[in-house]
């Protein structure tokens, strides 16, 4: 009996395991492009990028030290937002 439960419980679970699907993004711009935009504008130390489907947020340091972050739109490559520390 334990000879077909085990491979039974084996083949329910690979059953229902779905497989990783790589996620589209479309005519959207990469990480990389968005870091260009974030770094010409001044960012030169990036501490966290996150993708929020429509827009990157590149949080960092410039030059000097200071905290900003930089919002990209994620299909045109626009700046939308610039927060700068104090």
């Amino acid at each position: 009996m334990r000879s077909i439960i085990l491979p039974a419980v084996v083949a329910i679970g690979l059953g229902s395991a779905a497989p990783a699907m790589a996620y589209d993004t479309g005519d959207q711009i990469s990480m990389q492009v968005a870091l260009d935009v974030a770094s010409d504008l001044g960012v030169a130390t990036v501490s966290h990028t996150n993708f929020l489907g429509d827009e990157w947020q590149i949080e960092g340091r410039d030059r000097t030290g200071r905290w900003m972050e930089v919002d990209v739109d994620a299909r045109t490559g626009e700046v939308r937002n610039v927060d700068r520390g104090w």
